[in-house]
């Protein structure tokens, strides 16, 4: 693994992270929506921006195809189950229910965990190693 790569896959993390953060704590404290529901729709714009701004940016020298923007969102469907998961666990079963502690749960530790999943996914299963390119498919 090089440097840069990590450095900037943690600042395209950072913007997604910023996004997710932002509508999440809109859509649960004045909005007043369900946890769960505001956390499924603040995943879905953060994934956006990760996505974008890893096909972009951080791996942006290898070519970048259908399969890859599919298995992208799919690790990061598994890292928001782990999010989810951890959200639900301290809400419901915890009994933990201010937006504070589901803000610690599913944007502290619940994200900490889905960051290392991500990671790890997006470099392995996503973009792969160096020498394995895809083209466009359409």
């Amino acid at each position: 693994m090089k440097r840069p790569e990590l450095a900037s896959f943690v600042l395209v993390g950072g913007c997604a992270y910023a996004v997710d953060l932002a509508l999440f704590s809109r859509l649960r404290g004045p909005l007043g929506m369900d946890p769960l529901t505001a956390k499924a729709l603040s995943f879905l714009a953060g994934c956006t921006v990760a996505y974008l701004g890893n096909a972009l940016g951080t791996y942006r020298r290898r070519s970048v195809g259908l399969r890859e923007y599919a298995v992208f969102f799919g690790v990061n469907l598994a890292g928001a189950g782990v999010q989810l998961l951890c959200l639900a666990v301290s809400h419901y079963v915890l009994g933990f229910q201010s937006a504070g502690a589901d803000t610690v749960s599913g944007l502290g530790v619940g994200m900490l965990l889905a960051t290392c999943l991500r990671f790890w996914g997006t470099r392995t299963l996503v973009f792969g190693v160096e020498g394995r390119r895809t083209k466009w498919t359409g």
